[in-house]
């Protein structure tokens, strides 16, 4: 089984993220997805202090819960494309998130990614609140072998697409950690999302199984 870190997986990888077509119908000021604040971001020798718990075994992971957010969606496996970049789950769906299944899974000791978009031409998307958890906030992921792996939001982040930090988010870890993206960072009417909000989180346990 590859890992994410042996895979070159760019910054285009979550572009599409969002067609924002709906913002120009219904008007961005006004509908625009919430981006995290600068108090959400990672907090230097942060990481030292936090408690991971134990390393789940591999199992492909079927659901993902963010409570404070109301998403509760169903995952679907995600590859590469002929480019190099990550597929993404259809668009029509609205409520359906991915994950890269050629990588660790969630719960397991490294970075497991998962991606969704924050609209699509109808409206909002399964991940279009995701700018705006906090520190602390809770993640369940439900693996196919019956349990669910629980995390806590470390930090959340906004990036430019030119300035995307591929090794900060798609980097090896030597303890179990999440991912999860969408687009963000603004929206222009020529160019779409101008970059992405990526949620850094680690788990802290797990139940069933």
């Amino acid at each position: 089984m590859r890992r994410v870190s042996d895979i070159a997986i760019s910054s285009v990888t979550v572009v599409a993220l969002g067609s924002g077509a709906w913002l120009l119908r219904s008007g961005a000021e006004t509908h625009a997805p919430p981006q995290p604040s600068a108090a959400q971001a990672a907090s230097p020798g942060t990481r030292a202090k936090e408690s991971a718990a134990p390393a789940l075994p591999h199992s492909p992971p079927e659901r993902i819960r963010i409570p404070s957010i109301h998403v509760n969606a169903p995952l679907m496996g995600l590859a590469l494309t002929p480019q190099g970049s990550l597929d993404v789950p259809p668009a029509g769906e609205k409520n359906l998130a991915g994950w890269y299944e050629a990588g660790t899974t969630p719960g397991e000791r490294g970075t497991a990614i998962v991606a969704g978009h924050v609209d699509n031409t109808e409206g909002p998307a399964v991940f279009y609140d995701l700018g705006s958890l906090k520190k602390s906030d809770t993640i369940e992921v439900a693996r196919r072998d019956g349990s669910t792996a629980v995390f806590a939001v470390d930090a959340v982040e906004v990036y430019a697409a030119r300035d995307f930090p591929d090794d900060k988010v798609y980097g090896a870890a030597d303890r179990p950690e999440l991912r999860v993206i969408t687009c963000g960072g603004g929206y222009s009417k020529t160019t779409g999302y101008q970059g992405n909000v990526v949620v850094f989180a680690h788990l802290t346990g797990s139940r069933g199984g």
